[in-house]
């Protein structure tokens, strides 16, 4: 109901009908205006009604300033009253009763094909019953109007025809029935309403595909994936299929391309024949344009490239405005993976040797990508980096390493790409390095999880049929959700809230049906879930905390020592309920290193790493803080752990914007929302150092400059991110960049 676009409908006509209430707008505060609205329009006939609404939404929409914010209440109060008309007169009863027989709601929808018959097929239509008389529709009412219009657009079930078929409690309760559905009958109401409590309330809120699909007949789950392509033409073709596949179905993508030979390399003996990297790139770029997700946006893609590749300057000019269109892919975001040596080499001044993936492998019987350095100023990795260069038999390229980093940065200040993956830092901490290596991040930099690559074994031909037979490599399922950290905290929720999302996200590995039977296979064995949160800046403001002190920091590193702890021991208290996931032994969490290398010591971190040690944990990874600006604002927060972009703005939406304000502004919070591009971003790395201590996986975490920065002040805010201990970092937002695409799938 794109309610703000019909500006002009009708207008003389409508006012004329509220000439009177009309002239005292200006008098009355937002409660009066609700309470005068709703007198005037149920003496209206319906037509007039509908002119009312429009004009009313209108009128408020029009007050909401820094200085009146709350008059986004009003007219969200207004978009549910029209949305609660709409859907009686959809369903043929009285507003009074429209949150009626669930039992019937659901089966009408599943007559429809628009939800799964698996809902009937779990629940008794006594169960049903109950659970709709639970329902709470006064938490309509804890909407703002850019998060119910978002929740309405993206979320609630439409008919083929683009008519609303949900209430928002209603998809609430479908996604907590969805989720709890396999639970033991005993307690799985109870869970039910436990889920239902958590996202009714807006303490937390699911990622975007689990937001949208659970309960439906269509889409899948997991918010996004990421794949490793091998050095042949069947892995680069097969990784091609998959990934169109997936984001079909909604899903983003990163793609580690580290592995493919690089331009003039050897192709089955024939010197400088290879092309390489580029043209796949442009391959998956047609990819990400032609095969969009789900008719709604095109495909969003990222890849991922080592910074000793031959190939790393072309793969750095890829999103370019200016230079050769063939060598161009608009529609990729980039990603370059960076060990501690090369940051190193930055600093020093020092040369940089650039070498042919395939060449190393045939010459040094070794794939460099696979080492990374296991402590800090030393390891594996340097050790075969310093031995191919000085292997004569290898060709390379001599840079200085300080003019790729310029490259990066150039780049970054055009386009906000590449993202930054420190991979010595994520592979080191890796509490399944028994399993595998992480070799780069996802599409918005939040998931460390191992990777590796699907090999094709044989395809043999029995009884007049093709079977093809492969090794399936790791690739990694994003399955994702976040706190809504200021309403959590304030109430006092923060363990209640994240043992239920760790229940949820667990059980969203067991529901999915993924088209990639590799991700099936990889999701099981690990049982990987990213909990994260949003709402950090709304809770400093409540709090009375500036962004840029030494008391944000500390409470930071607190806040999120607390949300490790609960999330590792409502996993561990999972696991000894239903088991560990297959490849705990061996694991960091087995042998207690991952508390060791985070320094966990205290006596209750010393029992939960004596419960996980002996009876096991339910997930291999558990924590990942997503950008989630979407969901962020249904919950009516500010996005992830990012500043607040402005005080006021205006969202854009396809044909009209709506105005937003800070969540809970007040001349009291105003002081406290210093605005991100004002913000000194080494306060940003010093609270993120202390928030990536107790993050088992990475972080979405932005950096935001000035159009006129210096080269050496972003280099410098580099160098203090991976000297911090940062796994990665995610845009480069400047001012001279208007606009960002983010994975919506990772909105959560």
């Amino acid at each position: 109901m794109s309610i703000v676009a019909n500006r002009h409908h009708n207008k003389e006509e409508t006012e004329q009908i509220l000439k009177n209430l009309h002239k005292q707008f200006p008098q009355l505060c937002f409660n009066e205006f609700n309470e005068k609205i709703r007198l005037f329009s149920v003496q209206q006939p319906d037509s007039t009604k509908e002119k009312l609404y429009h004009f009313m939404i209108l009128t408020a929409v029009e007050r909401v300033t820094a200085l009146e914010p709350d008059w986004t209440y009003v007219a969200s109060n207004l978009y549910i009253k029209h949305l609660y008309g709409t859907m009686a007169v959809t369903r043929g009863v009285s507003e009074d009763k429209l949150y009626g027989s669930f039992y019937e709601h659901i089966k009408g929808i599943t007559d429809l094909q628009l939800y799964t018959p698996e809902l009937l097929g779990s629940y008794s239509k006594e169960e049903i019953d109950y659970l709709g008389s639970i329902m709470d529709s006064t938490r309509d009412h804890l909407f703002t109007y850019i998060g119910i219009v978002t929740l309405s657009e993206r979320y609630l079930a439409k008919s083929h025809e683009g008519r609303i078929l949900e209430l928002p409690q209603e998809r609430f309760m479908i996604i907590s029935m969805t989720l709890m559905r396999n639970e033991p009958r005993e307690k799985r109401i109870e869970l039910i309403e436990e889920a239902y409590w958590v996202l009714s309330n807006l303490y937390m809120t699911v990622a975007t595909p689990t937001f949208a699909n659970a309960g439906k007949s269509h889409g899948q789950l997991s918010s996004c994936f990421i794949d490793t392509v091998a050095d042949d033409l069947r892995s680069i073709y097969d990784s091609n299929t998959d990934v169109s596949t997936l984001s079909k179905n909604g899903g983003g993508l990163g793609i580690y391309l580290g592995k493919v030979r690089s331009r003039g390399s050897n192709i089955k003996g024939f010197k400088g024949v290879s092309s390489g990297v580029i043209p796949w790139m442009k391959q998956l770029n047609n990819t990400a344009v032609s095969v969009d997700q789900l008719g709604q946006r095109q495909g969003a893609i990222a890849v991922y490239l080592d910074v000793w590749h031959k190939d790393i300057f072309p793969f750095l000019d890829t999103r370019l405005n200016n230079g050769d269109e063939r060598q161009r892919t608009h529609d990729l975001f980039t990603g370059v993976c960076l060990p501690d040596l090369f940051m190193e080499q930055v600093e020093n001044r020092g040369d940089w040797y650039l070498f042919d993936p395939h060449e190393v492998k045939v010459v040094m019987g070794y794939s460099l990508e696979d080492y990374y350095d296991e402590f800090k100023g030393g390891g594996s990795f340097r050790d075969k980096y310093w031995e191919c260069v000085n292997q004569q038999v290898l060709s390379r390229k001599v840079v200085p390493a300080i003019e790729i980093f310029k490259r990066i940065m150039i780049s970054q200040l055009e386009t906000g790409t590449p993202y930054m993956f420190y991979r010595d830092t994520v592979n080191r901490l890796n509490a399944n390095q028994h399993k595998g290596i992480i070799y780069c991040s996802n599409l918005c930099t939040e998931i460390a999880q191992n990777m590796s690559a699907t090999i094709l074994e044989e395809e043999v031909i029995k009884n007049g049929k093709i079977i093809t037979y492969k090794s399936p490599g790791d690739y990694v399922v994003c399955n994702l959700a976040s706190i809504s950290l200021a309403k959590t905290v304030m109430d006092d929720e923060l363990q209640r809230v994240v043992s239920i999302g760790v229940r949820l996200l667990d059980n969203v590995i067991d529901l999915n049906d993924l088209p990639v039977l590799q991700a099936q296979i990889t999701n099981q064995r690990y049982r990987g879930i990213g909990l994260g949160t949003f709402g950090w800046h709304h809770l400093l403001a409540l709090k009375g905390l500036k962004w840029e002190s030494k008391e944000a920091v500390d409470y930071c590193d607190s806040l999120y020592e607390e949300m490790a702890y609960y999330t590792i021991k409502a996993s561990q208290e999972l696991g000894e309920e239903k088991g560990a996931y297959p490849y705990f032994d061996g694991s960091d969490w087995s042998t207690g290193e991952y508390f060791t290398k985070r320094n966990y010591s205290s006596w209750r971190w010393d029992e939960l790493r004596s419960a996980v040690s002996s009876k096991g944990i339910r997930n291999g990874y558990l924590m990942a803080v997503a950008p989630n600006s979407s969901t962020s604002l249904i919950a009516g927060s500010s996005a992830s752990i990012d500043p607040i972009f402005r005080l006021e703005y205006s969202e854009e939406k396809k044909d009209y914007k709506i105005p937003v304000t800070a969540p809970d502004l007040s001349p009291k919070t105003t002081w406290y929302y210093k605005t991100a591009y004002n913000v000194d971003q080494h306060w940003s790395v010093e609270q993120n150092e202390k928030r990536q201590r107790h993050i088992d996986q990475g972080i979405s975490f932005n950096l935001y400059v000035r159009n006129d920065i210096k080269a050496k002040d972003l280099l410098e805010l580099h160098i203090d991110a991976w000297k911090s201990g940062l796994k990665t970092t995610y845009y480069v937002r400047s001012t001279s960049i208007s606009n960002f695409e983010e994975c919506e799938s990772c909105h959560s």
